[in-house]
């Protein structure tokens, strides 16, 4: 294999977009068989979302992985019927053989740590699915599954292995490329498949991998089965799993249709959500616009407001704008968060999908604002929420005031029938889950259940500054006074600080002293492979993911630190 030429940097090129549809699917082949979706990874080798690579063996890079986040979320609204889904490969003896090394090696610093960013969620999108919506996921691995590829399959509830004397799974990142499993393949093999610690360190420090019975006795596959028999069985499997599930059946889908977005000079407009872009000053400030007056007020009204209803559209937008945001203004390291609207709107809303969250379409909304608040949670942007007069941070919407590093909420001594309130709701306690496995409000106050009952005696209840700040709901609360000035200084503050520190000073703080795996992933693991990235030993010009596919040998600084 010989290096490609050098492409431009991403941070050069067209801006990235992250909607796309089936129909314009170049990576990925979905089918449907009743309950049971089958997604096949088929790569277009010359279909690189950036020039300058060749995606051979079902290698990735961004664009494979944005057309997977897709059609999972397809799957998810679309396809009520579905209950297992098989993700294998329509190549002969290859599965996936991971992140394109490639374009690894031509990255840019922040493309790397974003693209691990993204793929590490898209991951945990899969394992959300099988946690809260009743989806069940195969991983049928019919041929090599390597680095990012194993990784894949480690996310799948059950993972099947062909026997046919070649095939092995394998993370071969440390001795191929002197970096990391960078999509939670260390923390899977430890915290989800329970592989004993030194049969992982054999696997991850050998570039073969494990095949066969070994595979399946050190736990690294539920399942290893000769070719002939291979189909049959995942069918088997795909049945037995789907026949556990509560997916409703003879139910019609909710079509995800594209966004409502225009690009301005100024920055992004949605229906439900805006984004002003202050370059100068490095900031963003999103402002999120609460439901409008003709909302539903019953089921039959949300299925039949469908992908159009308040909490669906919202949480679409919002999440293309975080992902938009991050991918596409590096350098817009403060993100300040508002909103517009009637609270009482919102709250109406948090009480019909609390009254019917068993129902499938309601619980598919509640998990996507589940995983749009949790990309907030591990985004590495300074977030500030500012309460003013016509803020609905009520319920949902409180949730953006609670994930931010520091929320201020307007004090009006002299009008204070004039100022803004804020508003608990069941919402607040437990349906929107951090990373961690926390509600905000719990990871907020380490737990502590006086002040967490205090907070719940207070749901409905129109909350001033003062009575938000005597229940530690918001950072503090200036009087209009001081609130010009006192905001000016803190943004400004933020601004002027190492963007390196914040980030590593953030996500220290939002998560406490608890850890899942999903926090070891974002927390250690996207820590440590941030740090290797950086090394010479990875990227240096002697550097293993540098010479990779050079026939030169990698040189490295031997000192331990």
């Amino acid at each position: 294999m010989s290096a490609p030429a050098t492409a431009p940097t991403q941070a050069s090129a067209e801006p990235v977009t992250f909607e796309r549809h089936p129909e314009q699917y170049r990576h990925w082949k979905l089918t449907f068989n009743g309950p049971v979706a089958t997604l096949a990874m088929d790569v277009d080798e010359e279909g690189g979302l950036r020039p300058g690579y060749t995606l051979k063996l079902n290698s990735y890079d961004l664009g494979v992985d944005i057309e997977l986040h897709d059609a999972l979320q397809r799957i998810r609204f679309e396809h009520p019927e579905v209950r297992t889904v098989v993700m294998t490969s329509a190549r002969d003896r290859i599965f996936c053989s991971g992140a394109n090394i490639f374009m690894l090696g031509q990255s840019t610093h922040a493309w790397k740590v974003n693209f691990c960013k993204f793929t590490n969620e898209t991951r945990n999108g899969i394992e959300d699915a099988s946690r809260h919506s009743g989806l069940k996921f195969i991983a049928a691995c019919n041929g090599t599954t390597a680095g990012g590829g194993y990784e894949l399959a480690l996310a799948c509830d059950e993972i099947v292995l062909v026997d046919d004397r070649s095939s092995a799974v394998s993370l071969p990142e440390v001795p191929l490329l002197g970096v990391l499993p960078g999509t939670g393949g260390l923390t899977r093999v430890t915290d989800k498949r329970r592989v004993r610690r030194d049969h992982a360190d054999i696997f991850c420090t050998t570039t073969e991998g494990v095949r066969g019975q070994r595979a399946k006795d050190w736990k690294l596959v539920d399942e290893v089965v000769k070719p002939a028999r291979f189909a049959e069985y995942v069918a088997e499997r795909a049945a037995a799993l789907a026949a556990t599930s509560d997916r409703p059946q003879g139910h019609h889908g909710v079509e995800l249709t594209p966004l409502s977005r225009s690009v301005e000079d100024d920055g992004y407009r949605y229906d439900t959500v805006r984004v002003h872009l202050d370059r100068a000053a490095r900031k963003a400030t999103i402002t999120v616009f609460g439901p409008d007056r003709h909302q539903p007020a019953d089921l039959a009204g949300i299925v039949s407001a469908g992908v159009q209803w308040w909490p669906l559209k919202m949480a679409r937008e919002l999440d293309d704008a975080i992902l938009t945001l991050r991918t596409n203004h590096l350098d817009i390291g403060m993100w300040v968060m508002k909103t517009d609207g009637d609270p009482a709107a919102v709250l109406a809303a948090d009480a019909l999908m609390e009254a019917h969250a068993s129902h499938w379409f309601v619980r598919e909304t509640i998990g996507m604002l589940r995983r749009t608040l949790a990309r907030l949670d591990v985004s590495s942007r300074s977030q500030f929420a500012l309460i003013e007069q016509d803020s609905c941070f009520a319920g949902t919407l409180l949730e953006l005031a609670l994930a931010a590093d520091r929320s201020y909420m307007l004090h009006l001594p002299d009008a204070p029938d004039d100022a803004p309130r804020v508003f608990l709701s069941a919402a607040n306690f437990g349906r929107y889950p951090m990373p961690n496995g926390l509600s905000r409000l719990a990871a907020r106050f380490y737990e502590d259940e006086a002040a967490i009952a205090a907070a719940r005696e207070h749901i409905g209840a129109p909350l001033d500054a003062l009575s938000a700040d005597s229940l530690g709901l918001i950072t503090a609360a200036p009087d209009d006074m001081d609130w010009e000035d006192e905001i000016r200084i803190a943004v400004e503050e933020r601004a002027s600080l190492s963007p390196d520190a914040l980030t590593g000073l953030e996500a220290n703080l939002r998560f406490g002293p608890g850890e899942t795996m999903e926090t070891r992933i974002f927390g250690r693991l996207t820590a440590w492979q941030n740090w290797i990235f950086n090394r010479p030993n990875a990227v240096g010009e002697n550097g293993a993911l540098k010479v990779f596919g050079t026939g030169n040998k990698a040189r490295f600084d031997w000192n331990r630190v």
